[in-house]
């Protein structure tokens, strides 16, 4: 796509004979961190399009904020992404949507959805959604990118939460400038997860991350946009704290915030 682009502005005439390429081709992908934090607090996930959505008052519509209404809407199910049991063809959900100033609500029927819930206990015909804004537009992109998500987050070997920082090493190396730094992580099942990064003279500093009680050969930092590096970059603090390095001299602690700084800058922002 790129490279068309590139020889498109290279040569306006030719261009301007080619046909516009399709606005629905291009595949947008939304930010990987927005979907993660919503496909894993959300047990049932759900295709589907809205068949009818109903305003609710009084007591139903009860601690409805400012400026949105309730609604009852109904969906009929296109497909279960994720789900502990399969859901009837038609469910419904609460919802609140801001209105308009005139008062009006947002056209909803017949929109593909894609819905991050939990399931009612005792109603297998009703969710409810994890946030008030876990009903998300259908696009191909949000669609691939929730199927992707999901699929890593139910992996048997995927990567824990990470819940803080433990201790921290710096050993010297034999040549000036040298050394390894290893930061062990916090997680919530307490499984190992440790970073290690590596100083050889004369060369850029390289990092990787374990999760396990070895570091094995070839160990490189987690792609970006995968759930290893949210567990990471959405986790980790800006800074090493001070107690991770209470027990090092000062030029080792020095040199471990240094080296915490180039994996949290590699990792790069968690965008939402």
């Amino acid at each position: 796509m790129l490279a068309v682009a590139f020889a498109a502005a290279a040569n306006a005439a030719s261009a301007q004979q080619r046909p516009p390429i399709p606005a629905d081709s291009v595949v947008v992908t939304p930010p990987y961190a927005d979907y993660a934090d919503l496909v894993l607090a959300a047990p049932t996930i759900v295709d589907a399009t809205i068949r009818s959505a109903t305003r609710l008052k009084g007591p139903d519509a009860a601690g409805v904020e400012t400026g949105k209404a309730r609604l009852y809407v109904e969906v009929d199910v296109l497909a279960l992404i994720r789900g502990a049991a399969a859901l009837p063809p038609r469910i419904a959900y609460v919802l609140d949507v801001p209105v308009n100033a005139r008062g009006q609500l947002p056209k909803l029927r017949k929109l593909r959805v894609l819905l991050f819930a939990r399931p009612v206990p005792g109603n297998g015909a009703l969710i409810q959604l994890v946030r008030p804004d876990a009903q998300r537009n259908w696009t191909p992109g949000a669609d691939a990118l929730t199927r992707r998500i999901t699929q890593e987050t139910l992996n048997p070997d995927a990567p824990p939460k990470v819940t803080g920082i433990g201790n921290a090493f710096h050993v010297a190396g034999d040549l000036p400038g040298s050394g390894e730094t290893q930061i062990f992580l916090t997680t919530a099942d307490s499984r190992p997860v440790s970073l290690g990064i590596q100083r050889t003279q004369g060369e850029q500093p390289r990092w990787s991350v374990a999760l396990s009680e070895l570091v094995g050969e070839g160990a490189t930092p987690p792609a970006r946009d995968t759930l290893l590096w949210y567990r990471l970059a959405c986790a980790l603090p800006p800074t090493l704290p001070d107690a991770s390095v209470a027990s090092l001299a000062e030029s080792d602690a020095a040199i471990a915030r240094e080296d915490y700084r180039l994996v949290i800058r590699s990792l790069g922002p968690c965008t939402r």
